[in-house]
């Protein structure tokens, strides 16, 4: 096969046009999410989580402990601004703790 001179791609930038041309971008997000939550909110945290879901722009969170839940509304916002400082992009706008 025939080298073309100007059609240079990295293996990273042909992947990111394939998420993004063929609607992958959604799961990864999700799946992105989950970890993200996990990593800033900690063990101790996640150990009290039962499930993490994305939809719209907003988290919806089930937690085992109504005190912890409780704690957390307070914080809402900082939590917003963490998670998505770790997920790289403005992907959640709104928390609903469960």
């Amino acid at each position: 096969m025939a080298k073309r001179a100007n059609d240079h791609q990295s293996l990273s930038e042909v992947l990111k046009e394939l998420v993004e041309g063929s609607k992958l971008e959604k799961g990864l997000d999700i799946v992105a999410v989950r970890d993200a939550w996990k990593q800033v909110m900690g063990q101790a945290i996640s150990n009290y989580t039962q499930d993490v879901i994305l939809k719209n722009n907003t988290l919806y969170v089930s937690l085992n402990s109504s005190v912890l839940r409780e704690e957390l509304s307070y914080g809402k916002e900082k939590i917003i601004k963490n998670l998505n400082e770790a997920l790289g992009k403005e992907l959640i706008s709104k928390i609903v703790l469960r």
